[in-house]
Formats: C-alpha cells, structure tokens, sequence
C-alpha cells in the first residue's frame, strides 16, 4: 500500500512538471505572443496625425476674433498672414499661478514683499484675472510705500471677486490709501503756493 501511495505521488509530481516544461516551450516558440503590439512611428511634420493619410485642422473658426474679442489671441492684419495660420495665444495654466500665489505667500510671511510681488506677478502671467494675486500685489505694493500702484490691484481685485473673502480688507485699504492720497496732493498744493 505504501509503495502505492508513492508510485501516484510520483506520477503526479512527473505530470506537473511535464505539464510545466511543454507550457514554456510553446512560449519559446511564439516569443511576441504575450509583447504589447508595436507603436506607430511618430509624426515627422507639425499638424501632422499619426496615420499619415490626414493632417489635423487647427485652424480657428470663421470670425474667432470678433465672436470673441478678450479671448487672448493676438490681432493680426489678415493681410499679411494667410489665412488659417495658428496665431499665438497668451499663456493660461491656473495650477503654475497657484503656485506662483503660494510661493509668492512664502515670501511675503517673510517679510520679503519684492519677492513676493514678483511671484504675484508670475501668478497674473499665467492666469489673468487672478484675484488673490491682485490683492496680494496690492499689499506688497502698500508695504514697499507704492500707494498709486497698490489702489489699481485693490480696484482689480473688487472688481473680479466683489464679495471675495479680502473684499471688506481691500476696500478698508482703498479708502486710507485714496485719503493718504488726497492729504498729499493738498499739502503739496499749499507748500507750492507762495
């Protein structure tokens, strides 16, 4: 019985690996079998699609420009380029001005506001109407004794977000910058009356 026992757990053990080696050899046989199919070279010329029988459209619309006027896209006198020509279009990544506000934040807790003003401006490249930008350019401009350049990015910043999280702060900065203003513009008329 015991030899039994042995002859079968043998068997099946020589079966297993019999099974194996024929698997691996039928692999060996078909080598790109179990290999991702091969890529397309890619395309040589601009507007060029990888099937190479069709070239993509990236022309704008018929009456872009007019239809939207703010949208970035520089004015070109149809005259002097053919129509169809891609025109260059203004820069817009939202996530590298949020960074550019987070760094310029850094910054500006260290008390380094033309750094901070610097990164602020980096922000409004990269996205136009950024209004923690405006308003943290306004501040850097207040702290570095800039008043007439601070009130246009206070005004910006109320224009974009009117009831924003720094409105009721902008517009208290707006009114002491307009009377320091003011207050200065009188005094130096009386100083310069003989």
């Amino acid at each position: 019985m015991r030899r039994f026992v042995l002859i079968t757990i043998v068997s099946f053990c020589l079966g297993g690996w019999a099974v194996a080696q024929s698997q691996s050899d039928q692999d060996q046989e078909q080598p790109g079998q179990n290999q991702a199919p091969p890529r397309s070279p890619a395309p040589t010329g601009a507007g060029e699609s990888s099937s190479r029988d069709t070239r993509d459209d990236i022309s704008p619309p018929k009456d872009d420009a007019k239809n939207h006027p703010d949208s970035g896209v520089a004015d070109t006198n149809p005259e002097d380029e053919p129509a169809g020509d891609v025109q260059e279009m203004h820069p817009w990544n939202p996530y590298r001005a949020m960074k550019d506000d987070e760094v310029g934040d850094y910054y500006f807790k260290l008390k380094n506001y033309k750094a901070a003003l610097a990164r602020y401006q980096d922000a409004l490249i990269w996205k136009e109407k950024d209004a923690v930008a405006n308003f943290r350019m306004a501040q850097c401009y207040e702290k570095l004794d800039q008043p007439d350049q601070a009130i246009p990015h206070y005004e910006e910043y109320l224009k974009i977000l009117p009831e924003g999280p720094y409105a009721k702060e902008a517009r208290k900065a707006l009114q002491k910058l307009k009377r320091s203003e003011a207050k200065n513009e009188t005094s130096a008329k009386t100083e310069s009356k003989p």
